[in-house]
């Protein structure tokens, strides 16, 4: 059998450590940390700082007053704003090379917590620290869903969900993968291995007719508007995004996180993932995680 690389190398008797990165709420890093709790001292991993990119209006001073934890501050909007941009993006040139001062920034700023990998969780950057640590991203869509050949529920926002409902698909999952770098090309933003699924929450379309969510999408505008596009389809996308929080995230992000610091996840030859049960590796194509269990999807021979 080809040698297995670990997605996280993870020493026998030793404990993992990671960060919680968020942008707004943290209720999903919240979700993490009340799991962990529960669990005590049969945790396999431990939570040892908070970073957040908009620390004026995230919960996350809060929540590191709360658990004990270090919070590390670093303000997008403002670094934007200090170099003479008015927008946070990364679809110029100038914007592209803004982002990667920034992450180097970020990186000095972690430099002094040991920490083996990182979990966004809520974390709106789009960030290359991916290049220099692990680190697990949940994402509103289920990333095994694909059309001519591409994982199609992929994108910023509410556009997995939005696609979902012009798919006619009638439940929505999330998807827990390990996050690569970002080249700036649309088709790699959601590119890394699927380390796990939710349950299926069901699609709710409050209501609207199909046909008229479609034409939404065909009367908008090119540049999606800062506060949103303000039209049926992203009404009844963000109404289905805070359910799948609720019935994906929170139940999907907690146990990837514990089974990815216990060191369970790995690569294969071709990059094909990894699970490993006991001591013996597997391969396959993603766990789907419940409240209470969780399958293993294993890969075809």
């Amino acid at each position: 059998m080809p040698a297995i690389r670990p997605l996280l190398p993870q020493p026998p008797g030793t404990t993992s450590r990671f960060a919680l990165f968020l942008s707004g709420g943290g209720t999903n890093a919240e979700q993490v940390l009340e799991h962990l709790g529960k669990l005590r001292d049969m945790a396999t991993c431990a939570a040892v700082a908070i970073v957040t990119d908009a620390p004026e209006t995230s919960r996350a001073r809060e929540l590191g007053a709360r658990y004990g934890l270090p919070v590390i501050e670093h303000d997008i909007l403002a670094f934007y704003l200090k170099n003479g941009e008015t927008r946070v993006s990364i679809a110029t040139p100038r914007g592209q090379e803004l982002r990667q001062i920034w992450t180097e920034t970020l990186r000095a700023k972690l430099a002094d917590i040991a920490v083996d990998f990182g979990v966004f969780a809520g974390f709106i950057p789009l960030t290359n620290l991916t290049a220099h640590l692990p680190c697990l991203n949940v994402h509103p869509g289920d990333l095994t869903y694909r059309k001519d050949g591409r994982r199609w529920l992929v994108g910023l926002h509410t556009v997995p969900i939005e696609r979902a409902i012009l798919e006619g698909l009638d439940h929505l999952r999330t998807s827990v993968i390990q996050a690569l770098p970002y080249t700036g090309v649309g088709e790699d933003m959601d590119n890394g291995p699927i380390l796990g699924l939710s349950p299926e929450v069901e699609l709710d379309l409050a209501g609207a007719d199909p046909a008229e969510l479609a034409e939404c999408l065909a009367r908008r505008p090119a540049k999606r508007p800062r506060e949103g596009y303000g039209d049926r389809l992203d009404e009844v996308a963000k109404l289905n995004q805070e359910r799948l929080k609720v019935g994906g995230d929170w139940v999907v992000l907690p146990r990837v996180v514990l089974d990815f610091g216990a060191g369970r996840f790995g690569l294969g030859e071709h990059d094909q993932l990894h699970y490993r049960i006991g001591h013996k590796w597997h391969p396959i194509e993603t766990v789907v995680y419940g409240t209470d269990d969780k399958e293993v999807v294993f890969a075809e021979p």
